[in-house]
């Protein structure tokens, strides 16, 4: 009986595990399709603007965050916050011209403080990492 509940645990682990490649392979194929179209668009252009090179950043952290999400299954949250603060810029970019002029001013501080805050927090978690270390780090030194 046990050799079955572990031979039914392991063949459970190969599932997830593949549904994990295969949806990981599915998202990173989609952001460098994503990329790519983009890409292209700019050079059929001729030029390219401010905001889709900031669009190619995000791509960029996204195929990154990807890619550390395939190496150590962990996904760390300076990626998310990279990926926010360049969303921001890019919004800073684009949208707020388009705003009305009575709202621009309440708008275009608060993503600045929005942007500022997402900084801090990169310096705060840079900070701690660096000192404390990751608690999933002492879980893989525990295991070995």
């Amino acid at each position: 009986m046990r050799n079955k509940t572990i031979l039914i645990h392991k063949f459970g682990d190969i599932l997830v595990d593949s549904f994990h490649y295969l949806a990981l392979f599915g998202i990173g194929a989609t952001i460098v399709w994503s990329a790519v179209h983009d890409y292209l668009d700019m050079m059929r252009a001729g030029h390219a603007r401010l905001e889709e090179i900031l669009l190619l950043f995000i791509y960029l952290e996204l195929g990154a965050m990807v890619g550390t999400y395939f190496k150590t299954r962990r996904l760390p949250v300076q990626f998310l916050i990279y990926i926010a603060i360049t969303a921001l810029s890019r919004h800073l970019v684009i949208d707020v011209q388009k705003v009305a002029d009575i709202f621009h001013l309440y708008l275009l501080l608060s993503i600045t403080v929005s942007i500022a805050i997402l900084s801090g927090s990169i310096l705060i978690l840079s900070y701690t990492a660096k000192h404390y270390g990751c608690p999933e780090d002492s879980e893989i030194k525990d295991e070995k």
